[in-house]
Parts: C-alpha cells; sequence; structure tokens
C-alpha cells in the first residue's frame, strides 16, 4: 500500500500578497501527511523587472524570457518568492526546503523549440528525478519548488507551474498515492462563470468533452483540465481544481477515472 503524498500547486497571486499568504500557508502546515508546495510569482517579476527597467513581454499569458528576463526570474522566483514561503513554513514548523529544477537535478527541461513564437529560455520538462524527492519527503522534508528548471548544460529555464506540478504528480505517482491540487481564484470549474456556486463536483473525460462541445467550459480551463486528465492517467489518483484558501475544505472539482 503506497503512503499518500498531497501536491499543492497555488499561482502567484495568492503567495506574493502578506494576508493570503498567511492564509495559504496556515492552511498547508495543517495538512497531514508527506506534501509538496509547487508555486508560481509572475506578478512580483513584472514588477521588479519594470523597476530594473526591462519590458515584461507576454503571448497568451506566458512570459516571453529573453536573457534579462531570466536573470529577474531566476531571482525573483529562485529566490525571494521561494524563501518568504520557506521561511514561512518554518515558523510553523514544517521543514520546508526550497528547489529549483537545478537543485540536485530534480526537473530537467529541454528550451523550447521556435515555432510560431520564440519564448526564449521557456523550459518544456524532460524529467523529473522522482526517487530524490521520494527521498526527502521520506526522511520528512517538505519541497517547495519553484517554477523554474535546466537543461544540463548551465542554463536556468524558466518553465510553467502547472507543468511542473503535472509532470511531478506522474513521477512521484510511481512512489506514493498522489493527490494533486491546483489552487485558483475560482472554487472550481464553474458551469456558470458568472456563479461562483455553480462548481461542477466532479467530471470525467467523457464529461469534459461533452462540457467543451457545450461550450460550458472554455479558454484557460479547457489546457489546465488536459493537464489533469493526463496526470490522471499517468496515475495520479485524483486530481482538485478548487480555491487557494480550501485546500483543507473538500471543495471544488474533483478530475477522475
Amino acid at each position: 500500500m503506497k503512503e499518500k503524498l498531497i501536491i499543492i500547486k497555488v499561482g502567484g497571486k495568492v503567495v506574493e500578497e502578506e494576508d493570503t499568504l498567511g492564509q495559504l500557508l496556515n492552511d498547508f502546515a495543517a495538512i497531514q501527511g508527506n506534501k509538496i508546495l509547487i508555486h508560481g510569482g509572475g506578478r512580483s517579476a513584472t514588477k521588479i523587472a519594470s523597476l530594473l527597467g526591462i519590458e515584461s513581454k507576454m503571448v497568451n499569458g506566458r512570459r516571453i524570457t529573453d536573457a534579462e528576463t531570466l536573470k529577474v526570474v531566476t531571482m525573483v522566483y529562485g529566490g525571494l518568492v521561494n524563501k518568504n514561503i520557506v521561511a514561512g513554513l518554518q515558523a510553523r514548523g514544517i521543514n520546508a526546503l526550497g528547489l529549483t529544477g537545478a537543485d540536485m537535478n530534480v526537473i530537467r527541461s529541454v528550451k523550447r523549440p521556435v515555432k510560431e513564437v520564440d519564448y526564449g529560455f521557456v523550459g518544456d520538462v524532460e524529467q523529473v528525478d522522482a526517487t530524490i524527492l521520494g527521498e526527502l519527503i521520506q526522511k520528512g522534508i517538505v519541497p517547495v519548488m519553484a517554477p523554474l528548471t535546466h537543461d544540463g548544460n548551465g542554463n536556468m529555464l524558466n518553465t510553467n507551474a502547472d507543468t511542473i506540478a503535472g509532470e511531478t504528480a506522474k513521477a512521484l505517482a510511481e512512489i506514493f498515492d498522489v493527490t494533486l491540487v491546483y489552487c485558483f481564484e475560482k472554487r472550481g470549474v464553474l458551469r456558470d462563470e458568472t456563479d461562483d456556486n455553480s462548481v461542477i463536483p466532479q467530471i470525467t473525460r467523457a464529461e469534459f468533452d461533452a462540457y467543451v462541445a457545450q461550450g460550458v467550459i472554455q479558454g484557460g480551463m479547457i489546457p489546465k483540465l488536459e493537464n489533469s486528465f493526463s496526470a490522471i492517467n499517468a496515475g495520479v489518483s485524483q486530481v482538485v481544481i478548487t480555491l487557494s484558501s480550501a485546500i483543507n475544505k473538500n471543495e471544488g472539482t474533483r478530475i477522475i477515472k
């Protein structure tokens, strides 16, 4: 029987504001057993880039990461945001360890090839070292993972936090009984975007396809759910999409086989 592991992915907005960060850390600290926290930090990166006179360029919500922007995101994601979270968890009795993909070669990526858009130093995940992560977790250490990976040739790569969460969950599913929780600003997947109470409690693949065909699920929620089903198909036990303030409340939308 595999031990349970919960992986929480939380967006930058939550971890970048003092009040919401404090609440998140309290809620995360209260989770019993094995756990990992994966975070974003995009708004902080945009703000600090602006202070340094570096323009932030986005395409479809994705940051174009040139050489100067890469320096900023490495400092902000791997330093400022990550270490604030680690320090906050240590204050709550959680033995947290901040990691980028380069640390202990935990996540290796390949630089995204240039197609319609040149994203610059952006990584697509190639492999996650589940053995190293598993050993840390079994020693009672809680990994806090920043959205940065490396290519094995000395280059850091900016990498989507949702992708890191999904690929990490898939890799660790061979060792643990994994639940992946994507936290964002809504209570779950909604039947009606204008009604926060219209949460769909659970979705199978067939139901998802039907909702997309009907236009109920659209926009950025489609790739999030595609990632979720990919994780389920790779052995992750369940994926939950919910509010960051509801990670201990058994709320949101469950993605199931």
